[in-house]
Order: structure tokens, then C-alpha cells, then sequence
């Protein structure tokens, strides 16, 4: 019964509260949020999880020693990888495997300032669905805002960075080997896309690795402005 009742109670003040501002300003006395600090609060935790996660992906090995995000062959060259391997070039499949990681990690670097405008752009609304959303409301609304531009800007970064660290010649080069070898069906996958869409991959997972830790740890709350935002969801 008292079960009941706590739950009856708590049902009526949500019902009575129409927006999030009407749920900050129900906060005890000194509590209370305007919508531009509600606003400036998410967007601080967007910009928390860009520069602490991103900026690792941008660095030499962000992705290459991240088991998190590391980018592995695509099934077609896990083909190729292994029949490199029986022949005595190991060598060959393991820089293979480091060059398509070297050019997401240089890609990543396009995504700083698209990311800085997506979170300019946030609205109150924009924060309200965020931070009563689930535990990936707001790399749900990053990817939504941003995938599209960031894929144009990887895809050619990608395609330079593989041409230019000679990586496309050494899966060319392997590929051919392995096409050559008998018994086996030819392969060519698309070496510039397959990396494209695995960075970002990696890009969202990182932020959404800090967004639940933003979320669900107040040790992890680096200001006094999201600490009284996240306050709310809590």
C-alpha cells in the first residue's frame, strides 16, 4: 500500500509538470535551472565527451591500440589475411591492419568542428529530449545532426590517407597475391568505405562510452553546472 502511494505521488508531480523547466523549478530551494543553463549544461557534457573521447581517436594509436574501436579486416580481407599468413607474410596482413587504423585516426580530426557546431545548435528542446532521454540521448542527436557531414568529410581524408601511407598499393598488392592463389574466390572490398563507416563507428561509441558515464557516475560530472543539470535525471 505505501508502495502504491509513493508511486501515486510521484506520478502527480510529473503529470504536473507540463516542460523541464517546470522540473528544475521544483527543485528544492537554491535549485533551480533557467532554460539557458539547462541548455549550456548539456551542451558542456556533449563537449566533455568530444574533447576527452574524440581527441583519443585523433591521436597516433587512438584507434590502432583502442580494442574498443580498433578497426579489424572486413570479412573479405580476413580472407585474404589468412592466406597471407599460411604463406609466410604476416608481416604484410599486420602493417595491412595498421594502416587502415592510421587513416581513421587521421579522419577523426575532421570531426572536431563539425561536432562544435552540432552543439551550438542544441535548443531547449533539443535538451529537455536529451536529458530525459536514455542513457544515449545525446550521441543519439549528435549522430542524427552530424553523420551525413562527417562521412564527406572522412571519405576523402580516408581515401588520401590510405593512398598516401601506401596502403592501398599493399592491400592491392596482397589482394593480388591471394586472387592468385588456387581454389580461392577473388575479393575486392571497398577499402575507403569499409574504413569510413568503422571510424565512425568508433567516433559515436567513445561518446557514448562518456555520456553514460556522464549520466550514471557524479564523480564524472566535472563542473558544478552539470552536476546540478544531471541532477534532474537522477
Amino acid at each position: 500500500m505505501k508502495r502504491f502511494s509513493l508511486i501515486f505521488a510521484l506520478l502527480l508531480v510529473i503529470s504536473s509538470c507540463k516542460t523541464l523547466q517546470d522540473i528544475a523549478n521544483n527543485l528544492p530551494q537554491g535549485g533551480a535551472l533557467s532554460q539557458a543553463e539547462i541548455g549550456n549544461g548539456l551542451r558542456a557534457a556533449l563537449d566533455q565527451g568530444i574533447d576527452k573521447e574524440v581527441t583519443k581517436l585523433m591521436q597516433k594509436d587512438g584507434f590502432y591500440r583502442n580494442e574498443a574501436v580498433k578497426i579489424l579486416l572486413p570479412d573479405e580481407l580476413q580472407k585474404v589475411d589468412k592466406g597471407l599468413r599460411k604463406i609466410g607474410l604476416s608481416s604484410i596482413a599486420d602493417e595491412g591492419l595498421k594502416l587502415l587504423n592510421r587513416a581513421a585516426e587521421d579522419a577523426t580530426k575532421e570531426a572536431l568542428p563539425i561536432f562544435t557546431n552540432a552543439v551550438k545548435e542544441i535548443t531547449f528542446n533539443d535538451a529537455k529530449n536529451i536529458l530525459l532521454g536514455d542513457d544515449r540521448a545525446a550521441t543519439s542527436y549528435l549522430e542524427a545532426k552530424t553523420t551525413e557531414e562527417l562521412r564527406a568529410k572522412f571519405s576523402p581524408v580516408i581515401q588520401n590517407n590510405l593512398g598516401k601511407v601506401g596502403a592501398t598499393d599493399l592491400w592491392s598488392n596482397a589482394i593480388t597475391k591471394y586472387n592468385s592463389l588456387p581454389l580461392t574466390d577473388d575479393v575486392n572490398p571497398d577499402l575507403t568505405q569499409y574504413v569510413t563507416e568503422k571510424a565512425l563507428e568508433g567516433v559515436f561509441k567513445m561518446i557514448a562510452q562518456e555520456e553514460l558515464q556522464i549520466r550514471n557516475k557524479v564523480s564524472s560530472r566535472s563542473t558544478d553546472l552539470l552536476k546540478r543539470v544531471f541532477a534532474l535525471q537522477d
